[in-house]
């Protein structure tokens, strides 16, 4: 039976939850409490953890999968591998200083750095060769300045208000652009049949959340032309209609360019142009 690690709480636990019940998997209902749970059915069993202690229980095998953040993940200073990117929570990570003060990582040097990720700042740090001394903070890290504890903050940044409102601007290259993952222990030759199941499934998921299937009818003068805007996936499905003259295509379109390739197909001389929503797919 293969264990999973979901996020308890926070910004990450309702998208995985979501993902997991997309992809086949039973989750606790609406205000469940449940800490585990088992899927007889799909032979897994749900074990629901604080987002920063997951990388931890996945790193020593005590579950052998889980979901969390990059930024967790590497923050939690263990041995686990990041095995798929789930494109949710995504967020970037930076450093911050009195607007004007600090403007290039090297004036780090000799300064305080507060945040609440010490061992990822800690590590960008001397991978840069930089010496500062980390303040370690569980939160709002944006006062340490004005209370005179820190120098610098790392943290992440979403839209910058909450920093600008301390009177901090960014600075430098990000140090991370995080999102949510799929990490299991390290020193697997093979992934497990469990594994490579459930890894399917949310690569099915993330193909389903970015595609779209288009159906239209092109005159077959124009069929080539109609094909080239739709390639599709892998290659468009193409049916000749009744009256010999037309052919039905149907192919997989990026969600984002519904709009746009729709146009273009009308263009070209496509009729009848549909587009249904994927719920679950292999690919």
């Amino acid at each position: 039976m293969l264990r999973i690690a979901v996020p308890n709480k926070g910004s990450l636990s309702l998208p995985a939850s979501e993902m997991l019940s997309e992809a086949g998997y039973r989750q606790r209902g609406p205000g469940g409490r449940e800490l585990v749970l088992a899927d007889p059915a799909n032979d897994v069993e749900f074990f629901y953890l604080r987002p920063r202690d997951i990388a931890v229980y996945v790193g020593s095998g005590t579950v052998d999968v889980g979901i969390t953040g990059r930024d967790l993940l590497l923050d939690s200073g263990v041995e686990a591998v990041e095995h798929r990117p789930l494109g949710f929570a995504t967020s970037t990570f930076r450093f911050a200083a009195p607007a004007g003060e600090i403007t290039s990582l090297e004036q780090v040097n000799g300064k305080r750095v507060a945040t609440s990720y010490d061992v990822l700042v800690g590590d960008y740090l001397a991978e840069h060769g930089v010496d500062a001394a980390v303040v370690h903070l569980d939160g709002a890290v944006e006062s340490s300045v004005q209370l005179g504890i820190a120098d610098v903050v790392a943290d992440v940044v979403e839209t910058g208000s909450t920093l600008r409102a301390a009177g901090l601007a960014t600075f430098g290259e990000p140090i991370l652009r995080s999102e949510a993952v799929l990490i299991r222990k390290p020193g697997e030759a093979e992934p497990s049949n469990g594994l490579t199941i459930l890894d399917r499934r949310l690569q099915g998921v993330l193909v389903a959340r970015q595609y779209v299937l288009m159906d239209y009818d092109v005159p077959n003068e124009h069929l080539e032309a109609a094909v080239a805007i739709t390639p599709g996936f892998e290659s468009p499905t193409v049916s000749p209609l009744h009256d010999g003259k037309w052919s039905a295509v149907r192919s997989m379109v990026r969600k984002d360019v519904t709009n746009k390739v729709m146009d273009e197909l009308y263009d070209v001389g496509a009729r009848a142009i549909l587009v249904t929503s994927i719920h679950a797919c292999r690919v």
